[in-house]
Order: C-alpha cells, then sequence, then structure tokens
C-alpha cells in the first residue's frame, strides 16, 4: 500500500474542484450562503460592507469545517478498514477500481443508475442559531451524499481504502476538502461577481460533468490495472 504524496493528493484535491462545479453543488451555493449568514442578497449590496464581510467569513469558513470534519473521519475510516482488509488489497484495489469506473461512466450520462440518482442528504429547513447552527449546516452537508458529489467522493475514499497510513487517508480527503471548500469560501466573499459568472458557466456544466466522469473513469483504469500505485510510488 502506497502513502499519500503529492499526486494522490492533487488528485484528491481535483476531485474537491469537480465536486464544488458539479450540477448538484454549483447552483446551490448562493443558497448556502444566504443560509448559513442569515443574509439576503441584498444585504451583500448594502453600505455597511465589513460587517456584511465579516458575518460572511466565519460563517464560511465554519460552514467548510463542518463538512471537512465528516470527510476527514470517512477518510480515517476507509483507511483503518483498507489495513484491517490488507491481505484483500488486490481483490479490494480491483473491485473498487471497478466501483469508480461505473461512477464515471454514470456521470458522463452514458450509463444511468437510478440509485445514484435518488437524493441521500439530510434536510435542515431552519438553521439553528449561531455559529454551532452553522456548523451542523456543514457536518449534514457532508453526511449528505447528493448524487453528484457521492461519485467522487467515493472514489477518494476508495484510493484512501488503498493507502497505508490513517493520516494519507486523513491528508487526501483533507486536500478533497480543501478542493471543495476553497472555491466556496471565494464564491461567498464575492457573491454578486459569482451571481453574474454563474450565469455565463451554466451552459458548460453538462461539459464539466462529462469530464469529471472521464476523470473518475480514467482514476478506476489506473486502480484495475495497478498503474496508480506504480505512478504515486514512482513520484
Amino acid at each position: 500500500m502506497p502513502e499519500a504524496n503529492n499526486v494522490s493528493i492533487f488528485i484528491a484535491f481535483v476531485g474537491g474542484l469537480l465536486s464544488f462545479v458539479s450540477p448538484c453543488v454549483l447552483p446551490l451555493i448562493p443558497s448556502y450562503i444566504t443560509f448559513i449568514t442569515g443574509l439576503s442578497f441584498e444585504d451583500f449590496k448594502e453600505e455597511n460592507r465589513a460587517a456584511v464581510r465579516k458575518l460572511t467569513i466565519v460563517h464560511s469558513l465554519i460552514f467548510i469545517l463542518g463538512f471537512s470534519i465528516v470527510f476527514v473521519a470517512l477518510g480515517a475510516s476507509a483507511t483503518a478498514i483498507g489495513n484491517i482488509f490488507d491481505r484483500y488489497k488486490e481483490a479490494i484495489r480491483i473491485v473498487g477500481g471497478i466501483v469508480v469506473i461505473v461512477f464515471g461512466i454514470h456521470i458522463t450520462g452514458l450509463i444511468n443508475l437510478k440509485f445514484l440518482e435518488s437524493e441521500k442528504k439530510v434536510h435542515i429547513r431552519n438553521k439553528p442559531a449561531g455559529y454551532i447552527g452553522t456548523l451542523l449546516v456543514g457536518i449534514t452537508f457532508g453526511a449528505g451524499w447528493t448524487p453528484c458529489i457521492g461519485p467522487i467522493l467515493g472514489s477518494i475514499l476508495y484510493i484512501a481504502i488503498n493507502m497505508k497510513t490513517v493520516y494519507s487517508g486523513v491528508l487526501l480527503l483533507t486536500a478533497y476538502s480543501l478542493g471543495l471548500g476553497v472555491p466556496f469560501f471565494l464564491s461567498s466573499l464575492a457573491i454578486n461577481s459569482f451571481l453574474a459568472y454563474f450565469k455565463k458557466f451554466r451552459k458548460y456544466i453538462k461539459a464539466v460533468t462529462v469530464v469529471s466522469g472521464v476523470f473518475l473513469v480514467i482514476i478506476g483504469l489506473l486502480l484495475v490495472s495497478n498503474h496508480f500505485t506504480t505512478i504515486v510510488n514512482y513520484f
């Protein structure tokens, strides 16, 4: 089993970025920002920008911390389970690679797997007040395996299963969380610009989704052929 290095960490980070621009996440970013901050879109245009910016920064970081806790815990658990079943690592690698390939093909739209289309996230209709409430919303978001983010996150977890130490799993899912959290944080700081660019970017979402699927298929093929380990060990 390899250790996490620059290649696997980069792949995990890209996975986070692709999750952010997925159709299940990107269109909801404005709603999440207004929900966790308690501000309306009009509030972001008001004169008191300093107070609004401070509120946005604090709540966005707490929200990111919430879903990062879930993802990192999943990464640590995946690696720990992989170590327990070390004797079956070859079978786990091959089966996991095949599953990742299926995830990728599903995302491209070539096949339609109904169980991946169903919504699995927990809904919070009314956010609990304060910073603890924002943390809970972040944790709920992290635990809610939406149809788009699930296959990508699941693929990163399969990579974590094949890592040698729990630290490697934590590192991979930290990188994934950063890939998802950094653009979310930047979008929250420039919500008005985000809304303007999103209108222009919307027509490319399908293309980005296909690229995400192809990305997962490549990762799956590397896992099945054991070339992923070879590349990681080389670097």
